[in-house]
């Protein structure tokens, strides 16, 4: 697994795991974690960013809301949607894919094609 593709799992993993607890980040996050740059890029880049890209999440996905969405999806999304929009090392087309990769094998068999969908729209 490339280390880039490793960083997004683990971003997604502290995103994951801090909305499924409730719980503030610092409980989670690690000093590994915080010494490595793009995982800390991309789960303070969430942070920063999350009410505009849940509210971009919430304008793109007809019929879904932030609450009816798999925790896994909803936080695939932050971490996709924050990207594509802050980051010009990483192609849209790349971010995407890798969401979509993470989503088909983290989450339901709909997430895949319901992120690549929506990511779509977004990029």
């Amino acid at each position: 697994m490339k280390a880039r593709t490793k960083a997004r799992k683990r971003a997604l993993d502290i995103l994951f795991e801090a909305d499924l607890k409730g719980v503030p980040l610092e409980g989670i996050w690690s000093s590994a974690d915080q010494s490595d740059e793009f995982v800390k890029f991309l789960v303070d880049g969430v942070l920063a960013s999350l009410s505009e890209i849940d509210q971009t999440i919430e304008a793109t996905s007809t019929g879904w809301s932030l609450e009816r969405m798999p925790i896994v999806d909803r936080n695939l999304l932050r971490l996709a949607i924050f990207e594509i929009k802050h980051s010009t090392q990483t192609p849209k087309a790349v971010v995407i894919a890798e969401a979509v990769e993470l989503a088909s094998t983290l989450s339901t068999e709909e997430s895949s094609n319901f992120i690549n969908g929506l990511l779509a729209k977004i990029s």
